[in-house]
């Protein structure tokens, strides 16, 4: 599991995937948020701008990160 280090929290989830490189923009991000391919803290996530905080895993296609 990578950990991600956010200075500012809350973060929008579709920003983070976007920024780490997940997907190449937002929109992809917005997209695959919403087909439901996106989880946070183990369950399906399809709300776009989900307020991350530190302490929430993020998992999709295959990688986890943990947000610090």
């Amino acid at each position: 599991m990578r950990e991600v280090k956010i200075d500012k929290a809350p973060v929008a989830l579709y920003k983070i995937l976007k920024f780490e490189g997940f997907v190449s923009s937002g929109g992809e991000a917005k997209t695959v948020i919403a087909d439901g391919l996106v989880m946070v803290n183990d369950a399906v996530e399809t709300q776009k701008r989900k307020q991350i905080v530190v302490g929430d895993t993020i998992e999709f296609s295959g990688e986890k990160v943990l947000i610090i």
